[in-house]
């Protein structure tokens, strides 16, 4: 069985990306949207123990990991999801099935909401969620900066665009026996990939969370309407979407599956075993036919 990830470049709408790949191409797909402050590297474990069965497809955003960071890209939630349905298309892909972690949540499900006839189902991980009432604790922080001159607003993000500030990020509200299971590489590498241009991309996407708010009803809306079946993943030991964020998901997709695990924000660190196992057992029930030919 090929399970190898392989680490690859494309040209994408004039981008220079990085992806990994694993799997056959003729699969059914999965798509893994990286968060923030994140890359493809988040997905390097999980990739290999589904390739057997799926081919998994994991790009590095423009700004992030390996991929180039041109001047006049669109650095918000609207460009990466154009961007995002851009990659799609280069590799060809008509249907799959949706990884929603961190800011990939917003960026994967606006590409949902223009094609949701290619969706074939969403795995949901401590996604950014639409519901304003369950937001964690930290994002009273968010809101306060929303208040801020735009420069000052600037200023204080930019404070947490930092090494320092990624360590947080990664370790966020884990007690001590987890903490030490997230690897420091995460901080280390992603900070050492920081350059001035990045760092104002970062924090372009940060600020534009006050302007994403508003889009939080149209984000409901697809998934009330469409239903599109979902395996709901989640660590509650996370400042920003603890478990109430998870529940929050069953109001529009009463039929979603909810798993709460003991972890945190970064589960695939932490609790990749548990969630492999959860992860097969949802794709398998959504493409039967596909795994049974592979048997």
């Amino acid at each position: 069985m090929d399970t190898l990830v392989r680490h690859r470049r494309i040209l994408v709408a004039d981008v220079d990306t990085f992806f990994r790949e694993a799997g056959k191409a003729q699969a059914p797909a999965v798509l893994l949207p990286h968060g923030y402050p994140c890359s493809s590297y988040e997905f390097r474990n999980l990739m290999p123990r589904l390739a057997d069965r799926w081919r998994l497809l994991a790009p590095d955003f423009p700004g992030a990991g390996y991929s180039a960071t041109p001047e006049e890209f669109d650095y918000s939630f609207d460009g990466y999801a154009a961007w995002l349905e851009a990659f799609v298309d280069a590799m060809a892909i008509d249907r799959f099935v949706l990884y929603l972690h961190d800011f990939g949540s917003p960026i994967g499900t606006r590409l949902a909401m223009r094609h949701p006839e290619r969706i074939v189902g969403l795995i949901i991980q401590n996604g950014d969620i639409p519901y304003e009432d369950a937001l964690g604790p930290k994002y009273a922080d968010l809101e306060a900066l929303w208040t801020f001159p735009t420069e000052e607003m600037r200023q204080s993000i930019a404070s947490a665009v930092t090494e320092e500030g990624f360590r947080q990020e990664f370790l966020n509200d884990l007690p001590a026996g987890l903490a030490d299971a997230i690897p420091p590489d995460l901080w280390r590498l992603h900070s050492a990939l920081l350059t001035p241009k990045r760092k104002e991309a970062a924090i372009d996407l940060i600020a534009g969370l006050e302007s994403n708010r508003r889009w939080f009803p149209e984000h409901r809306k697809y998934l009330r309407d469409h239903q599109p079946p979902t395996l709901i993943v989640w660590g509650p030991n996370d400042h920003y979407m603890p478990e109430a964020s998870a529940r929050a998901y069953l109001r529009d997709l009463p039929d979603a599956g909810l798993h709460l695990l003991e972890g945190g924000h970064w589960l695939l660190e932490t609790h990749l075993d548990q969630v492999v196992e959860l992860v097969r057992d949802f794709l398998t029930r959504l493409n039967p036919v596909a795994d049974g030919e592979r048997r």
